[in-house]
């Protein structure tokens, strides 16, 4: 939506995400980055790190089964998404206003690890219904696609002019 503040945010989580279902049914995870940004001071040859943000995340249906399903405390994140303002009343009858992160998308960061990604099945469509025409990555009999077994030989690769 036009007008809306995107962000992106690289930080580690700060616990394991907290999986839920409203009272509608749909999965919502919340969880925490925290946010260091770190500078190097040339005049004492060091890194400094300044002030952490820890910053409140949502994800939605079946993304935020994803993230509870693989990310833990301590992993670094990389996660996009919305800024949300919302203001509450606490008990005491005192009204405050957080901000929060609602991703649109969120992984981990390869930048000091590895990681194995393993897409689940497609539940977007009713079972027995049909790919959708043109799919690209759906055989026609909705079946898994068959890897090519290795080969001695190379597909030809495009050349290209490097400047």
């Amino acid at each position: 939506m036009a007008g809306e503040t995107v962000v992106t945010v690289v930080g580690n989580l700060t616990d394991d995400p907290e999986l839920r279902l409203t009272a509608s049914g749909d999965a919502v995870a919340h969880f925490t980055v925290a946010s260091t940004p770190r500078t190097f001071d040339r005049q004492s040859n060091e890194w400094r790190d300044a002030e952490t943000l820890f910053l409140r995340c949502s994800v939605w249906r079946q993304e935020a089964e994803h993230v509870a399903e693989s990310l833990t405390r301590g992993t670094r994140v990389i996660v996009q998404g919305r800024l949300r303002q919302r203001t509450y009343e606490t008990r005491e009858g005192e009204r405050r206003t957080v901000v929060e992160l609602e991703a649109d998308e969120i992984g981990p960061s390869l930048r000091f690890a590895g990681a194995t990604i393993v897409k689940p099945p497609h539940t977007g469509a009713p079972a027995g219904s049909r790919p959708a025409a043109g799919d690209p990555f759906t055989p026609p009999d909705g079946g898994e696609r068959p890897v090519p077994a290795a080969s001695g030989h190379q597909a030809p690769q495009e050349e290209t002019d490097p400047f």
